[in-house]
């Protein structure tokens, strides 16, 4: 009588016991087969997970947030504004470049307009207003970009022809240069209603 232990046959019993391992493996690899589709979890490779920190020195672009929540608006108690000039002083014929720094001091990422729709650049001399940006402004572009906790933005630089302006001269091709010759003047800037808390003296030589 054939046994599982003792194999009877007309082929050596060697041979049975090769064909019972091969087939347990088999069968092996079949219940590992189900058992991985069974317990592994569904959908595509892992999600990577954002292991960047936000650095105050370097302008934040439009980052999205690993969250499906949209960020809220931008509290004007959470931002900080710096005007910036290219250089602080300028030689004869030498035009400033203008522009601003927005950063988020709060703890969380937040929403800000930040199109050249709401930023405001002022050049001034003592307390006499010299120059805005919006006087003769035209073709202003809103935008919004998400800041994240930390970061801030920059935004591209406008350039100051050195006059003088007003919403009645915005035609006039040839309006008066400012005083230079070493004149100091100071630019404020306000961007979304938030105005820089000191404003940036620059020399026009």
């Amino acid at each position: 009588m054939s046994t599982f232990r003792n194999p009877v046959g007309p082929q050596p019993s060697g041979v049975y016991w090769r064909r019972r391992l091969i087939f347990g493996l088999g069968l092996l690899a079949v219940i590992v087969a189900i058992a991985l589709i069974v317990f592994l979890p569904k959908g595509g490779e892992p999600a990577a997970v954002n292991t960047s920190t936000p650095n105050p020195s370097n302008s934040a672009s439009s980052t999205p947030t690993d969250s499906d929540e949209p960020a809220a608006a931008c509290a004007e108690g959470v931002l900080s504004v710096v005007a910036i000039t290219d250089k602080t002083s300028y030689g004869e014929g030498e035009l400033p470049q203008l522009s601003l720094t927005v950063t988020n001091n709060g703890d969380a990422a937040c929403e800000l307009s930040v199109g050249s729709d709401v930023q405001v650049y002022a050049v001034t001399s003592g307390e006499e207003a010299i120059w805005t940006s919006t006087d003769c402004q035209t073709g202003a572009v809103a935008a919004t970009q998400v800041i994240e906790a930390g970061a801030d933005v920059s935004t591209p630089a406008i350039e100051w022809d050195r006059t003088r302006s007003s919403t009645e001269t915005c035609d006039d091709e040839n309006r008066d240069p400012v005083i230079a010759g070493g004149a100091t003047y100071r630019l404020a800037t306000t961007i979304a209603g938030v105005t820089s808390a000191e404003t940036r003296p620059f020399i026009l030589e």
